[in-house]
């Protein structure tokens, strides 16, 4: 999934919510349930998200929106081998640029 933000240091959750297409309520609840989902809040209580949280919130969805995972088999794969588990969707997160790229150059040439 390629998430279309620019580059800051913190993005607030209705910036999150709209680049990954999903309610803002929607991230709260994923908040509530994966522990790698911690994002700053000010002291208005509104979140901050930093480029960390984006990365471990593309994870979840890639598990549960892309993959077909419940919450608790998100969960699951997370624990048994978080590191292959981060590895795999930071490689497929590069090809998928590679592949934007690609696609840019073509209709460039075309």
């Amino acid at each position: 999934m390629f998430i279309d933000l620019p580059e800051k240091r913190y993005y607030k959750i209705g910036e999150v919510a709209k680049a990954f297409g999903l309610n803002t309520s929607h991230i709260r609840f994923w908040e509530k349930e994966f522990d790698i989902l911690k994002p700053k809040k000010n002291n208005k209580g509104n979140r901050l998200f930093t480029q960390e949280d984006l990365k471990n919130l593309k994870l979840i969805y890639h598990l549960v929106k892309e993959k077909g995972f419940t919450l608790e088999g998100a969960k699951g794969k997370m624990k048994e081998s978080p590191k292959s588990v981060k590895n795999n969707h930071e490689i497929i997160t590069r090809l998928e640029a590679i592949k934007e790229e690609l696609i840019k150059i073509k209709t460039q040439i075309d």
